[in-house]
């Protein structure tokens, strides 16, 4: 049995970093102000900007999972389960092709030219993400395509929310450190560029999703 409880905590903190990474990566308004703040005040400004965003995350997440838990008994049904799946995976699909499809470019604004402590670049990204709740559809979207919340388990629950606050922050970390690094050959396009590749990734997430859980069931019935 001990076993079988480190393969469920293993299962649930990778599907909450992976659910914290495909949460924080499109390019939406924080994440343009993480580029702008990183190229103008440094990596740590970034960073800081992704830190506020991941934190209202993460209140969105707990809302999501809290919501979902009392519909569980539903959510239980095999049927029900098959058609929650499909509902997620056709809207993270559609959330890939609007991300790829969308022009961030057109969302730049000229950034202040004073640093502000870190403090205050937290905070006002924090607003940002947080004045934002559509975050929650995608939550929706992405627990019930990977089965992430489990009843009645408080302390795997646990550790799967702070799996998104962990994966979260190795976006904004991986994210600030390619800017700065490359800092010099960024621009406009670069931002296209990223947004354009995260996706196509959802994109092709999703289908993979999708394609499983309608040929799973199908080789369940015959």
């Amino acid at each position: 049995m001990p076993f079988e409880f480190h393969i469920d905590i293993l299962d649930i903190i990778f599907k909450g970093m992976l659910i914290g990474i495909m949460a924080s990566a499109p390019m939406g308004p924080v994440g343009i102000l993480c580029i702008q703040r990183t190229l103008n005040k440094g990596r740590w400004y970034g960073f800081v900007t992704g830190i506020g965003a991941a934190i209202s995350d993460i209140i969105y997440a707990l809302i999501t999972g809290f919501g979902m838990s009392f519909v569980m008994d539903l959510i239980n049904n095999k049927q029900n389960k098959f058609w929650l799946q499909i509902f997620g995976s056709v809207l993270l699909l559609a959330f890939g092709i609007y991300c790829w499809k969308s022009d961030p470019r057109k969302k730049i604004r000229v950034s202040g030219n004073k640093k502000g402590s870190l403090l205050y670049n937290g905070v006002t990204a924090f607003w940002v993400t947080f004045f934002n709740p559509l975050i929650i559809f995608l939550f929706i979207a992405l627990f019930a395509q990977l089965t992430f919340v489990i009843p009645d388990h408080p302390i795997e629950m646990t550790v799967g929310y702070l799996s998104i606050i962990g994966g979260a922050l190795l976006w904004w970390f991986g994210l600030t450190w390619l800017v700065d690094t490359i800092r010099g050959k960024f621009d406009d396009n670069g931002i296209l560029i990223i947004n354009k590749v995260i996706g196509s990734v959802v994109i092709i997430f999703s289908l993979i999703i999708l394609f499983g859980t309608v040929f799973n069931l199908y080789s369940i019935h015959y």
